[in-house]
C-alpha cells in the first residue's frame, strides 16, 4: 500500500494505493479527508526597503531567486528569473549596490511593476 497526497481544484486530499502483481488496477481513494495547506515562508528581508526598486516588467511566476539580502550586485547582473508566456527572463539589478531586501518568493505569481528585490 501507498499513501499519496492529491491536490484537485486546491484541496488535497490523501490516498491509499494498493499495488498488485501485474496488471494495473483503479485507483480508488480512501480516508478522502482534507489536508491542510502548507503555509509559505516569508520572503527574505534585511529590513528596510531600498532606494532602487527592481520591478516585474510583465505578470509571471518567479522560477528563481538569484541573489540575497546585503549580497553586493553589479547593474545587469541576474536577480530573479521570470516565467511568463512559457519563457524563461531574467531579471537585472538597474545599478551597482547592495541588495535591501527581496520581496518574493520562488514560485509566486507577480503582476506587472510589481517590486521584487529592492536596491541600495
Amino acid at each position: 500500500m501507498k499513501n499519496y497526497t492529491i491536490t484537485v481544484n486546491g484541496k488535497s486530499y490523501e490516498v491509499s494505493v494498493e499495488e498488485r502483481g501485474g496488471a494495473s488496477a483503479p485507483v480508488t481513494p480512501v480516508a478522502a479527508a482534507p489536508v491542510a495547506p502548507v503555509a509559505k515562508a516569508a520572503p527574505a528581508t534585511s529590513g528596510s526597503e531600498g532606494r532602487v526598486k527592481v520591478v516585474a516588467p510583465m505578470s509571471g511566476k518567479i522560477l528563481g531567486i538569484k541573489v540575497s539580502p546585503n549580497q553586493a550586485v553589479k547593474k545587469g547582473e541576474v536577480v530573479a528569473v521570470l516565467e511568463a508566456m512559457k519563457m524563461e527572463n531574467d531579471i537585472v539589478a538597474l545599478e551597482d549596490g547592495t541588495i535591501a531586501s527581496i520581496n518574493v518568493n520562488v514560485g509566486d505569481s507577480v503582476e506587472t511593476n510589481q517590486t521584487l528585490v529592492t536596491i541600495n
